[in-house]
């Protein structure tokens, strides 16, 4: 289920106070739940598996391999090395929120 905190979130701390004040928990728990949640989809993604939460999204790594790209200023050709990054596909749930579609719980 998504939650409307209200207003616009820019920075950790606020995301902490939004969260605590949604769960009732005390600023330094939200702030530890928040550390704890980053850490674990953080070494799941370095271990290379995904973090899939129904209904909000899933977070992914994907290979990206080495290119030749073109400096835009100069338009000399740059070689641009493999690369793995960190991807995030958005969930039906956060789809409809984001597109102010009427949400309903997972």
């Amino acid at each position: 289920m998504l939650i409307d905190v209200g207003g616009y979130i820019v920075n950790k701390s606020e995301l902490i106070d939004a969260i605590a004040e949604k769960s009732g928990l005390a600023k330094s728990d939200a702030g530890r739940a928040l550390e704890a949640t980053l850490e674990v989809i953080t070494n799941s993604l370095s271990s290379g598996d995904p973090v899939v939460m129904v209904g909000f999204g899933t977070f992914s790594v994907a290979d990206r391999a080495a290119r030749t790209g073109r400096n835009p200023k100069t338009g000399e050709p740059l070689d641009i090395p493999a690369a793995t990054l960190a991807k995030f596909k958005p969930g039906k749930l956060l789809k409809d929120a984001v597109n102010n579609k009427a949400v309903t719980a997972a």
